[in-house]
């Protein structure tokens, strides 16, 4: 039907799409009820249902448009949790704590997902000849994009343009002098970023952190593996 898209590809980079962005929006959620605000909860977001955290253009009609123009990677994002930073104890502290929730709960993902990877490598042997071999392949290659995507999605969510949670980490870490300054420029945080992305600076940036992360939860063969299959 559409010049370049394969379904399965789609099917095995969309799980793990939805299961990044799905556990980055309730880590926020849950720190932020830990440290004293119900918000999310009462909202019904502290679920690992995908349900509940889909946006359509973020979660669907961008990474099908990837997919399309044959982008290497797919990528996207969900509704923001809701998190009222009022109702946190200690004001500073909880904030980071909350904005650094999701980058650290997909590098932790990366990490578990990226040694099922290597040791479904190792025992490739057992699985890649059985009668559910090709089963067992479409989840080798979804433990693989897991990585990169969760990878991806921790490392962009860090950079401190607004509206990313880096920026709340920076607007926290800096005097409050600084604040008139941050939520001027949070009007044109989008712009920036597409802007950053067109120019293949954000590219850049995103890929210096996130091709070591790659090499550790991949391995060396792994990493050459999967990537000729996303480049297919």
């Amino acid at each position: 039907m559409f010049h370049g898209f394969n379904l399965n590809k789609f099917v095995v980079m969309i799980v793990p799409l939805l299961f990044a962005v799905t556990i980055h929006e309730v880590a926020h959620g849950w720190v932020a009820y830990r440290l004293g605000d119900p918000t999310a909860k009462w909202s019904g977001r502290l679920t690992l249902n995908p349900i509940k955290h889909l946006d359509i253009m973020g979660s669907f009609l961008l990474p099908l448009m990837l997919l399309l123009i044959r982008s290497p990677i797919i990528f996207g994002y969900a509704k923001p949790v809701p998190v009222n930073f009022a109702n946190l104890r200690n004001y500073r502290r909880d904030a980071i704590l909350v904005a650094a929730a999701g980058a650290v709960t997909n590098i932790a993902a990366a990490l578990i997902c990226g040694t099922a990877f290597q040791l479904m490598l190792a025992l490739r042997h057992f699985w890649a000849g059985s009668i559910f071999g090709f089963i067992f392949l479409d989840l080798f290659y979804m433990l693989g994009y897991s990585v990169l995507i969760n990878s991806i999605l921790a490392v962009f969510n860090m950079i401190p343009i607004p509206p990313l949670d880096g920026s709340r980490i920076l607007s926290m870490v800096l005097p409050p002098r600084y604040a008139p300054q941050l939520a001027y420029i949070e009007r044109f945080g989008m712009i920036i970023l597409i802007f950053l992305l067109f120019t293949g600076v954000l590219n850049g940036i995103i890929s210096l952190f996130v091709e070591p992360i790659l090499r550790i939860s991949l391995g060396k063969e792994g990493l050459l593996i999967f990537w000729q299959f996303v480049m297919r």
